[in-house]
């Protein structure tokens, strides 16, 4: 997880304008603006591989727990230090809890509506659109389990809000980014948010982070989940 480069574990830079870039594993062309010190580009759906998997995974999952869930999906091979991934697995954990506390949803429609959307959210938007895809996230979260449209009312309110609520508190934290700590800090948010707008309560327990070893740029003692002892 350490490691940055998908192909060689160098450090990754960010280029001033989108260039375009060929994917080292399928070699697939886009514009970009993410590339390693050594010249190569993974794109964002080999960088996600696997990710489909979790769809089983939350099926069968029974906790109203949403840090709990990403937690083991943070575990799974699919997974790394930081990238898109999170994007998909902050709403669908969120998704699975809020089934499992007695939302009434399809939850594997809502599953795979999540992966639709947030997989449209590129690597790196934290940075270059202001708006972390974590949060954006918990956005989708509420726009799914309220079947929110560009022309509804409270529905659009609410999901608007939620996303703010998530990006909100991200922000304060400040960065680099991290996207366990921004996972955790949306899923956290929208927890609330999801008790005092949506009549739903879903579990917490205090979150301690397990990967500021694996982070090159952890903040260890500015974030709030950070333990001297890993």
């Amino acid at each position: 997880m350490k490691d940055e480069c998908l192909i060689c574990g160098a450090p990754l830079k960010y280029t001033e304008h989108e260039e375009e870039m060929e994917c080292m594993l399928c070699h697939k062309k886009e514009n970009s603006k993410t590339v390693c010190e050594k010249g190569h580009y993974v794109c964002n759906d080999c960088h996600m591989h696997g990710i489909d998997s979790i769809l089983g995974f939350c099926l069968k999952e029974k906790s109203k727990n949403p840090i709990s869930i990403i937690k083991k999906m943070m575990d799974m091979p699919f997974c790394h230090m930081h990238g898109p991934e999170h994007h998909i697995m902050v709403g669908s954990a969120l998704l699975t809890a809020y089934k499992n506390a007695g939302g009434e949803i399809d939850l594997e429609k809502a599953l795979n509506e999540m992966q639709t959307r947030a997989k449209k959210v590129p690597g790196g938007v934290c940075g270059f659109w202001g708006a972390c895809g974590a949060g954006i996230s918990t956005g989708m979260f509420v726009s799914i389990i309220t079947g929110s449209t560009p022309l509804a009312t409270k529905e659009w309110g609410l999901s608007n809000k939620m996303t703010s609520k998530a990006l909100g508190a991200i922000g304060e934290i400040g960065g680099p980014r991290c996207c366990k700590r921004d996972s955790f800090t949306a899923i956290r948010e929208a927890v609330l948010f999801a008790k005092e707008n949506l009549n739903i309560e879903m579990e917490t327990d205090k979150i301690i982070c397990t990967f500021s070893e694996l982070n090159n740029q952890c903040i260890k003692e500015r974030c709030p989940y950070y333990k001297t002892t890993i």
